[in-house]
């Protein structure tokens, strides 16, 4: 059985790896252990988590470690984060901040150190954008509530470039059409009837962070 540790920012983020990527990848001899950077939540400053990733990585040399962060909200001291600022796209945004984490975190390690077994993933714009894959099951099947989030959705390539000001990011675009959304106790329990699959479908760079998790069953 392989074993990965994810850091993460926050409880929701925690749950969605327990309740729903923790039971698909067991069944692949992959076991997925989520961490949180920090026990208030939130994504500390990069000292601070770049300790936390390095002391995780050290723990086991035999485990494997990734994060799931979101660039909302990512302290700007993290590695590649204000070069991020000059990118077009989500894609280019998240995968400099990925390339310059896992040049630092193996500077770090030294030569000796097995790069595959770190690899960095950041989620645009919040947990909340997997679950625009669907917008009539976040909904909950209410046919105006679906049209409503479904023109939100209109707007962008695909769920993962949902912004990130602060009054358009989409845990908040959600709250404006359903007032008592609580995310970690609806907005797992909707990303379970929306099924990792669609999710995948809908939402590219969260597609290839998945795929090399499952990648590891074949190592």
């Amino acid at each position: 059985m392989s074993i990965v540790k994810i850091l993460v920012e926050g409880p929701t983020e925690v749950l969605f790896i327990k309740e729903i990527l923790k039971p698909y990848f067991y069944e692949k001899g992959i076991f997925v252990k989520p961490f949180l950077f920090q026990v208030d939540g939130g994504i500390p400053k990069y000292s601070k988590s770049q300790n936390e990733i390095l002391n995780t990585i050290k723990s086991d040399r035999f485990c494997f470690c990734t994060t799931l962060v979101d660039f909302y909200g990512l302290p700007r001291n993290w590695p590649g984060r204000k070069n991020a600022d000059s990118c077009k796209t989500y894609l280019e945004k998240a995968t400099s901040v990925e390339k310059a984490l896992l040049a630092d975190i193996c500077a770090q390690l030294g030569s000796s150190f097995n790069e595959s077994r770190f690899f960095p993933y950041v989620q645009m714009h919040e947990f909340e954008a997997l679950l625009f894959s669907n917008t009539s099951v976040l909904a909950g099947n209410d046919s105006k509530i679906s049209e409503q989030l479904t023109h939100v959705l209109q707007s962008f390539s695909c769920p993962e470039e949902i912004n990130d000001n602060y009054d358009t990011c989409p845990s908040r675009r959600i709250k404006q059409h359903i007032e008592n959304y609580v995310k970690t106790v609806d907005g797992i329990v909707i990303a379970q009837k929306i099924g990792l699959q669609t999710m995948r479908e809908k939402c590219p760079h969260f597609n290839e962070w998945i795929t090399k998790l499952e990648d590891i069953g074949s190592q």
